[in-house]
């Protein structure tokens, strides 16, 4: 018997947010199954830091943005 295992699809995918220069934003999506989820910004892997919060419980992953600026677009 030989299979391989099905990957992690997004069952719901980022939606864009709206927030105000120097606020918060929360971006949230979900997973089909449990699975390592990496934050990028472009090329750039975004690591944990004042800045970036990553959460992940399951199949839901969030990445929380402090003091946004014109930058994080």
């Amino acid at each position: 018997l030989c299979f391989s295992a099905l990957p992690a699809l997004f069952k719901e995918e980022l939606r864009d947010e709206e927030a105000e220069e120097g606020k918060t934003v929360t971006l949230c999506c979900e997973l089909t199954k449990p699975a390592s989820v990496e934050w990028k910004k472009g090329p750039t892997v975004l690591r944990p830091s004042e800045k970036y919060k990553m959460r992940q419980k399951d199949v839901t992953a969030e990445l929380v943005i402090h003091s946004l600026t014109e930058g994080d677009a």
